[in-house]
């Protein structure tokens, strides 16, 4: 329930019922013009109406009445073609606020966006409709379509993950944002944005390494806003939990600014460290390495440049104390500059950190001077993460001019969390295929997963997951009477309503595995001018998934399948170049978009040894298709099977359902929703109470007729106000428990079927009396059942 002041929780309890309400729209309080309103939120559920569960998504609609003022008429000041002036206020995407009480306080009910107006010329009333935070969620949905869940059989997001994902793009944010998304050539570029809100894929940059699930857990609980990865264990000789992805783009070194950053909790996790490393993808097969690391325990910051391979290089390291002192929730960020002059370039390092407290940290830079620590040309090959504490909100952005100032490092007064997700489930090795609006995808994950997906009345989107129905409830939030509260009140009882056979299909992706998909050779050697880009596009089928920037050959080592070749001279036998072009990949509208900026002022060509083009694409796709099968929950012999028999529910088959465990929780949350058939309790009229909120746990004491005392979810709400002083509100509830187990004391049941044995019919001698021959018997013309039964018909 809405939590509200003294005042008006004591005006409610003691039955007061003056109300009140304040509207606005656009800003302006338009209160006094309101003439009636109406606002409804349920949750569009397709269970079985009986069932102790609920589920899809809720879209609160406010329909408001109003008149004019100052002597004209609602129609001359909102219609649509009323002067803008006035108008406005009322044009479809303004903003609506509405709140509602008594007289004592209102509390808030609704905050969304009007969809249409309708104005009645020689009338005084302008009809409007608005919706609430769903009308931000119109569109279109995207998510991305990561190959590395099959690669290593292993899950690579969540259903959960989805949800966050789809809500970002709408702006509807649970974690700072990303910092750079779009691109443009003069400004900064987020290669890799990986929330790690229950999963490893990401809009930006693409999963490569992707941790063993028994080594790690999602949680909210201590995460630095929404939710965290947290390793349990880590492999032999390694400092923690390895995860991987490569960038959207691959940026040249030397020449980039690459600033990485995490939030991490240390008080949260196994260990004391955490590293953000950017392998670099050199010539042969040598790979470089630039590394922050921060180690809480020993209260020290460090950045270092030099090699994976041999772990060769240079540090440098700043000692914070306040590290081991103030365990908690830390920003962590640092700054690679490899803009400097000489070859191979000296690194200028930098770091920035935010603690618990809020108190910023920024560090004086360092340059290395070391041989070991230069770095030779090269590409951006991948962004590292080794963890072992919880962490979120991992980035990687090149292109800034400068290490990011206090503010723009914490993003203050940017953002607003208008967000509050659930625990993660249902594990994804695939990210199944959307269409449609963000909110219509929303809706078929929440139907999928049995979960709620709504805004509140202050505009903050909530998802809550199936888990809520493990346990019935215990305590109400509130309770209702007959005496008092209850105007109307229905009770019905259904068979139907009995679940106790539960079966949740999924799809099977243990064994599945990755082959090649479909190879795109180019057909021409490009050229990029010196200081410019290059734009190539190829058609990418729905179906394929997603690929990162091509990787860059050279003449010592060349990478198979995605891969490119730059050389100065359109010729065979020409040398490679490398270290010279930046490469960015994305899917946009079927089609996958490279871009080749080249970063010298000479020209390059894609063009390989023998003078063939160069860019060769190659997709990479499951080796079959899931295999689809059954998670079944039942009890047999159980008292429900004793009563009612079996009756089974078999949920829907969705590709959102990928493990055995996600769907053996569904199938037992339903067969716990409806192992007893629990009394549907119809539209129920209360008195009007402003605080009940969907989801809401009603007790119900019908003492008058029905002798009802139970609990109940609120499911649906629907509040009226039709003139001054009027309001009607009536509920639509949800049992959470059926009235036990039957007795059926000092009662017999009849049998399925009846077993009283027939009556015997003439016996044999008594035929054979009748009839002593069987000419006799065949004279008379009777059949053999009407000898037997001892009848004439």
């Amino acid at each position: 329930m809405r939590a509200s002041d003294p005042q008006l929780a004591e005006a409610l309890e003691a039955g007061s019922r003056v109300t009140a309400h304040t509207t606005r729209l656009g800003g302006v309080d338009v209160t006094e013009q309101v003439l009636s309103w109406q606002l409804e939120r349920s949750y569009s559920t397709d269970l079985p109406d009986a069932m102790r569960a609920f589920s899809g998504s809720s879209s609160a609609q406010l329909q408001l009445q109003i008149s004019g003022r100052d002597g004209s008429s609602a129609p001359q000041l909102y219609s649509p073609w009323a002067r803008r002036l006035t108008g406005d206020i009322a044009r479809p995407g303004q903003s609506v606020v509405h709140a509602y009480g008594t007289d004592t306080g209102t509390l808030p009910a609704f905050r969304g966006t009007l969809r249409n107006r309708s104005a009645a010329s020689g009338t005084d009333t302008v009809v409007l409709t608005a919706l609430d935070g769903a009308e931000r969620l119109h569109g279109p949905a995207a998510l991305p379509k990561p190959y590395a869940g099959f690669y290593w059989r292993r899950p690579v997001a969540t259903a959960t993950w989805c949800v966050d994902e789809l809500l970002r793009q709408a702006g509807v944010l649970t974690a700072p944002p990303v910092r750079y998304p779009d691109f443009d050539a003069s400004k900064p570029l987020t290669l890799v944005y990986a929330s790690l809100h229950g999963g490893f894929a990401a809009p930006y940059g693409q999963p490569e390494i992707v941790p063993d699930p028994r080594h790690y857990s999602w949680t909210r609980e201590g995460a630095p806003h929404e939710m965290a990865l947290v390793p349990h264990t880590v492999a032999p000789d390694t400092a923690g939990l390895t995860a991987s992805w490569f960038p959207r783009s691959r940026v040249t070194v030397p020449g980039s600014k690459l600033f990485a950053e995490a939030w991490v909790n240390s008080a949260v996790g196994i260990g004391s460290t955490v590293a953000l490393e950017m392998d670099l993808n050199r010539e042969g097969v040598e790979t470089g390495r630039l590394r922050l690391a921060v180690d809480f325990s020993k209260g020290v910051i460090y950045m270092h440049s030099g090699t994976r391979d041999n772990n060769s290089g240079w540090y440098f390291s700043w000692s914070l104390p306040q590290l081991k002192t103030q365990p908690g929730v830390w920003h962590i960020g640092g700054l690679f500059d490899t803009t400097g002059t000489g070859d191979p370039v000296q690194p200028t390092v930098q770091p920035r950190l935010t603690g618990p407290d809020g108190t910023n940290y920024l560090f004086g830079a360092g340059t290395f001077n070391d041989p070991s620590a230069g770095q030779p040309v090269s590409e951006l090959y991948q962004l590292r993460l080794v963890t072992s504490m919880a962490t979120e909100g991992v980035q990687l952005s090149s292109g800034l001019p400068a290490m990011p100032t206090q503010a723009e490092f914490t993003q203050a007064g940017t953002w607003s969390k208008e967000a509050v997700l659930d625990e993660a489930i249902l594990p994804l090795y695939s990210v199944p295929r959307i269409s449609g609006s963000q909110w219509e995808s929303l809706t078929q994950i929440a139907k999928a997963s049995m979960s709620t997906a709504e805004f509140d009345e202050r505009g903050i989107f909530r998802w809550r997951n199936y888990t809520r129905f493990a346990k019935a409830p215990t305590s109400p939030d509130l309770t209702l009477t007959s005496v008092r509260d209850v105007a109307s009140l229905t009770v019905t009882e259904e068979i139907d309503a009995c679940r106790n056979y539960c079966v949740q299909p999924y799809k099977d992706w243990t064994s599945v595995g990755v082959v090649s998909g479909t190879v795109y050779s180019d057909t021409a050697v490009r050229e990029i001018p010196g200081n410019s880009s290059v734009v190539v596009e190829y058609l990418l089928a729905e179906e394929e998934f997603d690929v990162g920037p091509p990787n860059v050959d050279d003449d010592e080592s060349v990478a198979p399948g995605f891969s490119v070749r730059f050389a100065a001279s359109n010729a065979a036998g020409a040398d490679a170049v490398k270290g010279a072009v930046d490469l960015m990949a994305r899917r946009e509208e079927g089609r996958l978009v490279l871009r080749f900026t080249n970063r010298t002022a000479q020209r390059l060509y894609t063009v390989l040894e023998n003078g063939k083009p160069s860019v060769s694409v190659q997709t990479l796709k499951p080796s079959a298709d899931p295999t689809e099968r059954q998670a079944t929950s039942s009890a047999p012999g159980s008292t429900s099977e004793k009563y009612y028999g079996r009756q089974e529910y078999f949920g829907d088959t969705s590709d959102w359902v990928q493990d055995y465990r996600a769907a053996r929780g569904l199938a037992d949350a339903m067969r716990a929703a409806g192992e007893h058939p629990v009394p549907v309790i119809g539209d129920v009229e209360v008195l009007y109470d402003p605080r009940i909120q969907l989801g809401d746990v009603i007790r119900l004491l019908d003492s008058s007729g029905a002798e009802v005392d139970t609990l109940a979810w609120v499911v649906g709400i629907k509040t009226a106000s039709t003139g001054a002083g009027a309001m009607q509100q009536t509920l639509t509830l949800r049992g959470t428990r059926s009235n036990g187990v039957p007795a059926d004391q000092n009662l017999t049941p009849d049998t399925h079927a009846d077993h009283t044995p027939v009556p015997a019919g003439p016996s044999y001698a008594a035929v054979s009396s009748a009839y002593p021959t069987l000419g006799e018997l065949s004279a008379n013309g009777r059949t053999w059942r009407q000898v037997k039964e001892g009848t004439d018909v």
